[in-house]
Protein backbone atom coordinates (compact mmCIF):
# COMPACT_ATOMS: atom_id res chain seq x y z
CA UNK A 1 0.00 0.00 0.00
CA UNK A 2 1.40 3.37 -0.86
CA UNK A 3 1.28 6.15 1.83
CA UNK A 4 0.56 9.64 1.63
CA UNK A 5 0.69 12.63 4.12
CA UNK A 6 0.16 15.77 5.64
CA UNK A 7 2.72 17.40 7.51
CA UNK A 8 1.81 20.65 9.69
CA UNK A 9 1.42 21.48 13.39
CA UNK A 10 -1.93 21.82 13.94
CA UNK A 11 -4.36 19.60 11.87
CA UNK A 12 -7.17 18.56 13.62
CA UNK A 13 -9.03 20.99 11.61
CA UNK A 14 -7.85 19.43 7.50
CA UNK A 15 -10.03 17.76 5.64
CA UNK A 16 -7.24 16.25 3.69
CA UNK A 17 -7.59 12.57 4.98
CA UNK A 18 -11.09 12.66 4.70
CA UNK A 19 -11.08 13.61 0.96
CA UNK A 20 -7.96 11.58 -0.42
CA UNK A 21 -9.66 8.25 1.98
CA UNK A 22 -12.98 8.71 -0.03
CA UNK A 23 -10.93 9.47 -3.47
CA UNK A 24 -9.34 6.28 -2.78
CA UNK A 25 -12.32 4.19 -2.28
CA UNK A 26 -14.09 5.60 -5.25
CA UNK A 27 -11.36 4.67 -7.66
CA UNK A 28 -10.37 1.74 -6.54
CA UNK A 29 -6.81 2.84 -5.15
CA UNK A 30 -4.74 0.78 -2.57
CA UNK A 31 -3.36 4.17 -0.92
CA UNK A 32 -3.72 6.41 2.52
CA UNK A 33 -3.27 9.67 3.96
CA UNK A 34 -2.15 10.71 7.29
CA UNK A 35 -1.51 13.36 9.21
CA UNK A 36 2.13 14.06 10.52
CA UNK A 37 1.94 16.59 12.83
CA UNK A 38 5.68 17.83 13.65
CA UNK A 39 6.31 20.57 16.47
CA UNK A 40 9.20 22.46 14.69
CA UNK A 41 10.91 22.16 11.19
CA UNK A 42 13.42 20.55 12.30
CA UNK A 43 11.50 16.98 12.52
CA UNK A 44 11.15 17.53 8.70
CA UNK A 45 14.81 15.25 7.94
CA UNK A 46 13.13 12.38 9.61
CA UNK A 47 9.73 12.75 8.09
CA UNK A 48 11.41 12.99 4.43
CA UNK A 49 13.42 10.12 4.97
CA UNK A 50 10.54 7.46 5.12
CA UNK A 51 8.76 5.59 2.26
CA UNK A 52 5.82 8.07 1.91
CA UNK A 53 5.31 8.37 -1.88
CA UNK A 54 4.02 11.48 -1.37
CA UNK A 55 3.10 14.85 0.99
CA UNK A 56 1.40 17.98 1.26
CA UNK A 57 2.85 20.75 3.12
CA UNK A 58 0.23 22.84 5.47
CA UNK A 59 0.62 26.09 8.15
CA UNK A 60 2.66 27.15 9.41
CA UNK A 61 5.58 25.45 6.79
CA UNK A 62 5.35 26.04 3.56
CA UNK A 63 7.86 28.39 3.59
CA UNK A 64 10.10 26.90 5.97
CA UNK A 65 10.26 23.46 4.58
CA UNK A 66 12.21 24.82 1.22
CA UNK A 67 15.48 24.54 2.40
CA UNK A 68 15.24 20.70 3.24
CA UNK A 69 13.94 20.45 -0.30
CA UNK A 70 16.65 18.28 -2.97
CA UNK A 71 14.56 20.60 -5.58
CA UNK A 72 12.34 23.22 -6.28
CA UNK A 73 9.59 23.82 -9.09
CA UNK A 74 9.88 26.80 -11.09
CA UNK A 75 6.39 27.92 -9.93
CA UNK A 76 7.35 27.07 -6.50
CA UNK A 77 10.24 28.83 -6.45
CA UNK A 78 8.85 32.06 -7.73
CA UNK A 79 6.21 31.95 -4.97
CA UNK A 80 8.20 31.40 -2.38
CA UNK A 81 5.96 28.69 -0.62
CA UNK A 82 5.74 24.58 -1.19
CA UNK A 83 2.44 23.13 -0.56
CA UNK A 84 3.31 19.74 -2.48
CA UNK A 85 6.35 17.21 -2.72
CA UNK A 86 7.00 14.91 -4.96
CA UNK A 87 9.41 11.87 -4.63
CA UNK A 88 11.62 11.19 -7.74
CA UNK A 89 14.89 9.27 -8.16
CA UNK A 90 15.69 9.62 -4.06
CA UNK A 91 15.38 13.36 -4.22
CA UNK A 92 12.43 15.79 -2.97
CA UNK A 93 10.95 18.01 -4.82
CA UNK A 94 9.11 20.81 -3.86
CA UNK A 95 5.84 22.21 -5.66
CA UNK A 96 2.94 24.53 -5.11
CA UNK A 97 -0.27 23.49 -5.96
CA UNK A 98 -2.17 26.15 -3.70
CA UNK A 99 -1.73 28.41 -6.88
CA UNK A 100 -3.23 25.99 -9.11
CA UNK A 101 -6.07 25.39 -6.92
CA UNK A 102 -7.07 29.24 -5.85
CA UNK A 103 -7.42 29.73 -9.44
CA UNK A 104 -9.27 27.46 -10.24
CA UNK A 105 -11.61 28.32 -7.68
CA UNK A 106 -12.01 32.35 -8.29
CA UNK A 107 -12.06 32.28 -11.85
CA UNK A 108 -15.54 32.13 -12.27
CA UNK A 109 -16.44 34.71 -10.10
CA UNK A 110 -14.34 37.93 -10.87
CA UNK A 111 -15.11 40.60 -12.81
CA UNK A 112 -13.81 44.10 -13.56
CA UNK A 113 -14.82 45.33 -10.68
CA UNK A 114 -11.78 42.87 -9.12
CA UNK A 115 -8.85 45.43 -10.22
CA UNK A 116 -7.75 45.18 -6.50
CA UNK A 117 -7.16 43.17 -4.15
CA UNK A 118 -6.49 43.02 -0.49
CA UNK A 119 -5.10 39.79 1.03
CA UNK A 120 -5.51 39.16 4.76
CA UNK A 121 -1.99 37.82 6.00
CA UNK A 122 1.37 37.07 4.40
CA UNK A 123 2.03 33.79 4.62
CA UNK A 124 2.77 30.92 2.21
CA UNK A 125 -0.83 30.63 1.46
CA UNK A 126 -0.96 34.40 0.98
CA UNK A 127 2.09 34.04 -1.71
CA UNK A 128 0.05 31.73 -3.56
CA UNK A 129 -2.48 33.93 -3.98
CA UNK A 130 -0.78 36.91 -4.51
CA UNK A 131 1.24 34.88 -7.56
CA UNK A 132 -2.00 34.28 -9.07
CA UNK A 133 -3.76 37.76 -8.77
CA UNK A 134 -0.55 39.38 -10.45
CA UNK A 135 -0.46 37.17 -13.26
CA UNK A 136 -3.98 37.94 -13.79
CA UNK A 137 -2.97 41.93 -13.76
CA UNK A 138 -4.99 42.68 -10.45
CA UNK A 139 -3.28 44.99 -8.17
CA UNK A 140 -2.27 43.47 -4.91
CA UNK A 141 -1.95 44.95 -1.34
CA UNK A 142 -1.08 42.85 2.11
CA UNK A 143 -2.35 43.60 5.64
CA UNK A 144 0.18 42.48 7.84
CA UNK A 145 0.47 41.48 11.84
CA UNK A 146 4.27 41.65 11.25
CA UNK A 147 5.61 42.77 8.60
CA UNK A 148 5.52 46.48 6.90
CA UNK A 149 6.71 47.61 3.34
CA UNK A 150 5.50 48.01 -0.16
CA UNK A 151 1.91 47.29 -0.42
CA UNK A 152 2.30 45.85 3.23
CA UNK A 153 -0.14 47.65 5.69
CA UNK A 154 -0.62 47.08 9.68
CA UNK A 155 -4.33 46.02 10.35
CA UNK A 156 -4.50 49.68 12.65
CA UNK A 157 -4.55 51.13 9.15
CA UNK A 158 -7.73 49.45 8.16
CA UNK A 159 -10.75 51.84 7.08
CA UNK A 160 -13.69 52.15 4.75
CA UNK A 161 -11.87 53.84 2.30
CA UNK A 162 -9.51 50.75 1.99
CA UNK A 163 -11.68 48.27 1.95
CA UNK A 164 -14.20 49.90 -1.03
CA UNK A 165 -11.41 50.96 -3.11
CA UNK A 166 -10.90 46.88 -2.52
CA UNK A 167 -13.67 44.87 -4.52
CA UNK A 168 -11.82 41.47 -4.07
CA UNK A 169 -10.61 40.75 -0.60
CA UNK A 170 -8.75 37.33 0.34
CA UNK A 171 -8.17 36.22 3.84
CA UNK A 172 -5.30 33.64 3.75
CA UNK A 173 -4.81 33.85 7.92
CA UNK A 174 -6.08 31.18 10.27
CA UNK A 175 -8.58 34.03 11.73
CA UNK A 176 -11.81 32.46 12.27
CA UNK A 177 -11.11 28.86 11.56
CA UNK A 178 -12.78 26.15 13.75
CA UNK A 179 -12.81 26.18 17.28
CA UNK A 180 -12.31 29.40 17.24
CA UNK A 181 -15.24 30.81 14.89
CA UNK A 182 -16.13 33.94 16.51
CA UNK A 183 -12.97 35.87 15.42
CA UNK A 184 -13.04 37.92 11.98
CA UNK A 185 -9.37 38.80 10.66
CA UNK A 186 -10.63 42.63 9.72
CA UNK A 187 -11.17 44.88 12.47
CA UNK A 188 -13.79 46.47 10.52
CA UNK A 189 -15.96 45.27 7.89
CA UNK A 190 -17.50 48.76 7.05
CA UNK A 191 -17.27 49.86 3.30
CA UNK A 192 -18.03 45.97 2.21
CA UNK A 193 -20.45 46.17 -0.45
CA UNK A 194 -22.45 44.55 -3.38
CA UNK A 195 -19.58 44.72 -5.70
CA UNK A 196 -17.14 42.56 -3.31
CA UNK A 197 -15.87 39.10 -3.86
CA UNK A 198 -14.70 37.96 -0.42
CA UNK A 199 -12.89 34.58 -0.37
CA UNK A 200 -11.83 32.91 2.59
CA UNK A 201 -9.35 29.69 2.71
CA UNK A 202 -10.46 28.31 5.61
CA UNK A 203 -13.69 25.68 5.21
CA UNK A 204 -13.64 24.65 8.54
CA UNK A 205 -16.64 26.16 9.69
CA UNK A 206 -17.93 26.85 5.69
CA UNK A 207 -19.20 30.12 6.59
CA UNK A 208 -16.74 31.82 8.64
CA UNK A 209 -17.58 34.99 10.70
CA UNK A 210 -16.16 37.25 7.98
CA UNK A 211 -18.09 35.68 5.40
CA UNK A 212 -21.61 36.42 7.11
CA UNK A 213 -20.59 39.68 7.91
CA UNK A 214 -19.58 40.40 3.91
CA UNK A 215 -22.72 38.59 3.23
CA UNK A 216 -25.12 40.55 5.11
CA UNK A 217 -23.73 43.66 3.46
CA UNK A 218 -24.64 42.40 0.12
CA UNK A 219 -21.02 40.22 -0.88
CA UNK A 220 -20.56 37.79 -3.06
CA UNK A 221 -18.17 34.95 -1.00
CA UNK A 222 -16.26 32.11 -1.18
CA UNK A 223 -15.12 29.47 1.03
CA UNK A 224 -11.73 27.56 1.05
CA UNK A 225 -13.60 24.10 0.08
CA UNK A 226 -13.42 24.93 -3.46
CA UNK A 227 -9.29 25.50 -3.76
CA UNK A 228 -8.87 22.35 -1.26
CA UNK A 229 -10.07 20.16 -3.38
CA UNK A 230 -8.44 21.75 -6.79
CA UNK A 231 -4.94 21.29 -4.91
CA UNK A 232 -5.56 18.01 -3.70
CA UNK A 233 -6.25 16.55 -6.90
CA UNK A 234 -3.16 18.49 -8.36
CA UNK A 235 -1.01 17.20 -5.66
CA UNK A 236 -2.27 13.66 -6.52
CA UNK A 237 -1.40 14.29 -10.15
CA UNK A 238 1.85 15.69 -9.86
CA UNK A 239 3.01 12.51 -7.41
CA UNK A 240 1.40 9.95 -10.12
CA UNK A 241 3.06 11.85 -12.89
CA UNK A 242 6.23 11.46 -11.05
CA UNK A 243 5.63 7.79 -9.49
Amino acid sequence: MKTYGLIGKSLGHSFSPAFFSTYFEEHQIDASYELIPIEDITAIESVLSKAYKGLNVTIPYKEEIIPYLDELDAEAKAIGAVNTIVFKDGNSIGFNTDAFGFQQSIKPFLTFEHERALILGTGGSSKAVAHVLKNLGIQVNFLSRNEQGSNIYPYSQVNEAMLGACKLIVNCTPVGMFPHTDACPLPLVDGIGSSHLVVDLIYNPDETLLLKEAKSRGAATLNGMPMLKAQALKSWELWNQFD
